[in-house]
């Protein structure tokens, strides 16, 4: 432990100096960050070993996963979205049911101690994508913008929309446990949820008010513009967890709120601290997870848990693309696409530790290691496919006469986030 702090910044410093040379290649950064975290693991040099379920590995994980959700939430413009919301409309509104309900369904016929909520569980923590795994794709010019946008909104808002999702289903598998009463499950989902709301929307408010005031009277120094969202993301958290609400529907909703609220003329940009602290985190939540999460799961390995992780990233996530995506006239390269680009990153790690905290499972470790195990395997494989499967899209789009192709991959999408 005493080694901690000097390993992550080393790690950080590390990656910085080559960041520039790693983006567009087949490495990325959360592989190099996972990878730094197996070496310096318990298992391997023994430099970084916090408790998985210590405080210290909740509390950055809680913290990333807080900022990401804020930054994602405050980014989404709504009026371009209401005008192009045809793809990630449908991967959300169709594809995301469908793939905790197929993942579900895979779940129980694997895993056959499981129950039908503890099922529902897993599926929900493996539901919400993560671009950042695959930053190939949505940072693609050459891709068609309707299809990059919808791949880049759909992971801004499923791990926001599957938060209360996760509360839910946890509920009702403590409750079909045993270990809490139908009605106390139902207080405490409608507390986590109501409140989380109360919250962001105070927090949201509250900052978007803040530069708002603070512009037109030129009360704020420059650089304090971008530590403002950075603290409507903590106070949106900070608000909820207190009353019993979820800090992370509070952030998610904090983050909209003050999307909407805030006119992009009082201040220029002001979510690039919020960014970049976001994307910090990120890497050093990652190198925690290959060093104290991902270790014991590959120790604890069996064929179901591969099986089913093999499945989660193909089947359960290209199926219900594909039946989402009917009736568009999208061609099958970018059905295909679509389907496969479904990374699975912070959101499912931050979920497994909510579960280790907050819930009392029969099942718990099942469930955490093939999270786990599916996590790690998203990291390799989408990290090496990103780049070339891009590039190999692009060109198959660039191939083709704009007048001849479908209107669901030629027509031009604003940016959303």
């Amino acid at each position: 432990m005493e080694w901690t702090l000097a390993v992550i910044a080393l790690a950080l410093i590390a990656f910085g100096v080559v960041s520039r040379r790693v983006d567009g290649t087949p490495v990325t950064p959360a592989m190099i960050f996972v990878g730094v975290g197996l070496l310096v693991g318990a298992q391997a040099l023994d430099l970084l070993d916090p408790s998985p379920t210590g405080e210290a590995v909740k509390l950055l994980a809680e913290t990333t996963l807080t900022v990401v959700l804020f930054a994602d939430a405050s980014r989404i413009d709504l009026p371009t979205l209401r005008r192009e919301y045809a793809v990630p409309a449908r991967l959300l509104g169709l594809g995301l049911p469908l793939t905790i309900a197929f993942g579900a369904l895979l779940a129980a016929a694997l895993f056959g101690a499981l129950s039908v909520p503890e099922a529902l569980v897993l599926a929900v923590l493996l539901a919400p994508t993560d671009a950042a795994l695959g930053q190939a794709v949505v940072t693609e010019p050459r891709l068609p913008s309707r299809i990059r946008q919808g791949l880049n909104v759909e992971s801004g808002l499923n791990d926001g929309i599957c938060v209360p999702l996760l509360f839910i289903v946890l509920a009702v598998a403590e409750a079909d446990a045993g270990d809490v009463s139908a009605a106390h499950a139902v207080r405490l989902v409608v507390e986590e949820i109501g409140f989380g709301i109360v919250g962001g929307v105070i927090a949201g408010g509250v900052a978007a008010a803040a530069i708002t005031f603070g512009i037109n009277r030129r009360l704020i120094d420059r650089s304090w513009l971008q530590i403002i969202p950075v603290a409507g993301a903590g106070l949106a958290y900070g608000i909820a967890a207190p009353l019993g609400g979820s800090g992370f529907i509070a952030a998610f909703v904090a983050g909209m709120t003050f999307g909407v609220l805030r006119r992009p003329s009082e201040g220029g940009e002001v979510a690039f601290l919020t960014d970049e602290l976001g994307e910090m985190l990120n890497g050093v939540t990652l190198l925690v997870f290959g060093a104290v999460l991902l270790w014991p799961a590959l120790d604890g390995l069996s064929w179901r848990i591969v099986l089913y992780a093999v499945a989660s990233l193909t089947i359960v996530r290209i199926l219900p693309v594909a039946v989402a995506m009917l009736g568009t006239g999208a061609r099958r390269q970018t059905v295909a696409f679509l389907g496969w680009f479904g990374p699975r990153g912070l959101a499912s790690i931050v979920f497994a530790l909510i579960v280790v905290q907050e819930a009392d499972l029969p099942h718990t470790t099942t469930i955490l290691l093939t999270t786990y195990t599916t996590v790690g395997l998203s990291v390799l494989v989408h990290g090496v496919t990103a780049a070339p499967l891009a590039r190999r899209y692009a060109s198959w789009f660039a191939s083709h006469p704009r007048d001849a192709m479908p209107a669901m991959e030629s027509v031009p999408a604003g940016i959303h986030r």
